[in-house]
């Protein structure tokens, strides 16, 4: 599966320190297989994020995506603690 990040993803990501960051990218990578998105917890959010999908990468720490295109790729749009829900 094809994976891009938005510019507020990356600069999310840069803010976290460096092993922190090097476990988002790990994900990301298992992520990109979808045999691995039960493993990742991959749900439908619900609300204001209807339409997007998230995933773990820890137990406090989590991805929001959107799928787009045919084939489906992943766009990448906010990484960060259940805040990043709000």
């Amino acid at each position: 599966m094809e994976i891009t990040f938005s510019p507020s993803f990356l600069n999310s990501l840069r803010s976290f320190p460096s092993a922190l960051q090097e476990e988002v990218l790990e994900k990301v990578e298992k992520f990109s297989n979808p045999k691995n998105h039960q493993i990742l917890k991959v749900h439908k959010l619900k609300g204001r994020l209807r339409g997007c999908f998230s995933f773990s990468v820890n137990y406090h720490i989590r991805i929001v995506f959107e799928y787009v295109g045919k084939p489906k790729r992943a766009y990448l749009l906010a990484v960060g603690d259940h805040d990043v829900y709000n």
